[in-house]
């Protein structure tokens, strides 16, 4: 890599990394991309997308940093609402180099959300998915990991259009799925997570990753062997597993402002409350990014989808949402879902057997919409101030439970990097 420019040093740059820059002659668009490793995991925005990004160099080494912290003041009506100020967060340094014929890639994703959400949960309305206390979570959503990722690739170009990868690490993102909800540019605004988060991308977080990818041209092909046990309650440590599960993604990009995804796993006993049984999930999505004169705009429709390999229980998950930062400093946003939930939505306050069967309960729906102003408060760091509301829709039967028109309002205050390359 060329050294910083002169008077740059070694602080924010607003270029984009050598590789999409200067890509060499033939280089397709497709390995250009992947070789920024910007997304969680391996997974693929379309290449026009902004990334937030500080960059730097040391020696031979290019180094940036990547990360987002929210403070959330979350309100919900009904019954079954919950009010809470709580903060997420992710933060992902990361650093690269060449060496040999390809090129060396370290990367680490830590979260601060163990300290900043207390009672190890968040809430909100109709979400479900793993445990609190020994108590399975109902109308909430559990705090990351602190280590979200401790992973490298190695990247060998073996030709413009030919590229083999590998990544892994002992936390890592398989190929499964989108790129997580934390990390796209179509949900960048919304601090909440989806419903469908447990039929969807939940691997984004793995122990014992190991993946190895090739790409020709506009298309990729992976493969990923990983533990499939999800994170237990604690979420300060890491949770070694022998490696049991599986995941395969093939991944399209047809054009800059486009990436098409699908993708197959097994996973063996994810759930901590239903240890019995393993799962076979399918996720299928449409990425679509289209860059703006003083914006951008970023959308995604995504499927997800779990069979229980024993109990042969089938849930889905679909979602739609879009971004639109505009005028340079201002963000709208929406999400909606429609999703199926199980029975373990009734069992608030409840121990559940690990063979206590799961079933069928009915299909949700929520619809968000949101607004944020960003502001230069602090150097280097985009600073926002938004909130957005969300309404759920809900089977009739459930009514008793949650009320009429159960609502949720999120205010928050958002940081991040300053500097996007495209």
């Amino acid at each position: 890599m060329p050294s910083a420019p002169p008077g740059t040093g070694h602080g924010r740059q607003t270029c984009h990394m050598p590789q999409m820059a200067h890509p060499a002659p033939g280089t397709s668009p497709l390995v250009a991309t992947i070789l920024e490793h910007t997304n969680s995991g391996t997974s693929l925005e379309p290449a026009s997308t902004p990334v937030p990004m500080l960059m730097t160099t040391s020696g031979k080494w290019r180094v940036m940093f990547h990360g987002e912290a929210f403070l959330n003041e979350l309100q919900q009506s009904g019954p079954r609402g919950g009010d809470k100020l709580f903060s997420t967060s992710w933060f992902m340094p990361m650093a690269q180099r060449d060496l040999g014929p390809g090129q060396l890639t370290v990367r680490t994703m830590l979260s601060l959300e163990p300290a900043t959400v207390t009672l190890r949960r968040y809430p909100e309305l109709f979400q479900e998915g793993e445990t609190a206390y020994g108590r399975p979570i109902v109308d909430g959503q559990h705090p990351h990991d602190l280590f979200m990722e401790l992973a490298a690739f190695y990247d060998l170009k073996l030709s413009g259009h030919t590229l083999l990868s590998f990544y892994g690490g002992p936390v890592g993102d398989p190929a499964m799925g989108p790129t997580a909800y934390p990390h796209r540019s179509s949900a960048s605004e919304d601090p909440m997570a989806p419903l469908g988060h447990h039929l969807e991308d939940s691997t984004h977080i793995a122990d014992d990753v190991i993946t190895a990818g090739l790409t020709y041209r506009r298309v990729r092909f992976e493969a990923s062997g990983f533990h499939g046990r999800e994170p237990d309650e604690d979420r300060w440590d890491m949770d070694a597993g022998r490696i049991d599960s599986w995941s395969t993604r093939v991944t399209v990009s047809p054009a800059r402002n486009w990436s098409l995804q699908y993708s197959h796993a097994h996973l063996t006993s994810p759930e901590a409350i239903h240890p019995g049984e393993d799962v076979r999930r399918m996720t299928a999505s449409v990425m679509y990014n289209r860059p703006l004169a003083r914006g951008n705009w970023a959308s995604m429709l995504l499927w997800g989808r779990n069979s229980g390999l024993n109990e042969h229980l089938i849930g889905n998950g679909y979602l739609a949402e879009s971004t639109l930062h505009f005028l340079n400093r201002n963000n709208v946003w929406g999400r909606v879902e429609n999703v199926d939930r199980t029975s373990d939505l009734l069992s608030v306050g409840a121990f559940v057997a690990g063979n206590a069967p799961e079933r069928f309960l009915g299909r949700v729906q929520a619809y968000s919409a949101g607004y944020d102003r960003e502001f230069s408060w602090l150097p280097d760091v985009s600073s926002a101030l938004g909130g957005q509301v969300t309404f759920y829709g809900k089977p009739a039967f459930l009514t008793p439970v949650y009320g009429a028109h159960p609502l949720g309002f999120l205010l928050f205050l958002r940081f991040r990097p300053a500097a996007h390359m495209h």
